[in-house]
């Protein structure tokens, strides 16, 4: 377990790197927005390919604790793995921030002043939530799980373009990148909506793969 626990933690560290360097990096090389969301988006879609590549054998490599959720939902895992996982992605994803901060001389913790509020927003968080659960699963249940990586990458990346929250889809990573007053920061009072959001797309999610997926592998 603490090989596993290791792995979701560094995952969802260097994840969170990924995410928040490149956007202190767009926002230095240019200051069109659509080009910094651009390359935001690129870099953590690469980033996640790798990522699940190298993680996924070890520990699963969801670096996300709305997937655990679902899967203890369809029996593939205990709730105490689940929130013990979910814990190591927070702690990872945190020291994820702190590390992109400091790699670009910003403070090591910098809380975000980016609010983001508004029911456009959080109807985005839940439909990119809810994307990314279908992704994950669908593509499971059609026995092509080696392909995870990609389809995950390919929703993230997409999803950072439609929807109008810019799909963080996880809280995890949504707690870390409160962290960083930066191009991908949330503020900390904005945080809490967007967890609850991501934790209903993951109810829809779960009875969504349930309906569609389970139904049609028998």
């Amino acid at each position: 377990m603490i090989r596993r626990l290791s792995a979701e933690a560094l995952g969802t560290c260097l994840l969170i790197v990924s995410v928040i360097g490149s956007g202190i990096m767009a926002e230095r090389l240019t200051q069109d927005v659509a080009l910094q969301l651009l390359c935001n988006a690129v870099a953590t879609g690469g980033a996640l390919v790798a990522l699940i590549l190298v993680f996924a054998p070890v520990s699963g490599a969801s670096f996300n604790p709305i997937v655990g959720i679902v899967g203890t939902l369809l029996g593939e895992g205990t709730w105490k793995d689940t929130a013990l996982y979910a814990v190591a992605q927070t702690i990872g994803g945190c020291i994820g921030a702190v590390v992109a901060n400091a790699m670009f001389d910003l403070d090591a913790i910098n809380l975000s002043e980016k609010v983001r509020t508004g029911s456009n927003i959080w109807i985005s968080e839940v439909v990119a939530s809810v994307g990314l659960l279908i992704v994950i699963y669908g593509t499971i249940r059609a026995k092509r799980a080696n392909l995870v990586p990609f389809t995950v990458a390919a929703w993230i990346t997409g999803a950072y373009f439609f929807t109008s929250s810019t799909s963080l889809a996880n809280p995890a990573v949504t707690v870390a990148r409160t962290l960083s007053n930066t191009f991908a920061g949330i503020a900390p009072e904005s945080a809490p909506m967007f967890i609850v959001m991501q934790l209903i797309g993951a109810a829809i999610g779960f009875g969504i793969i349930r309906f569609v997926f389970e139904e049609s592998a028998e």
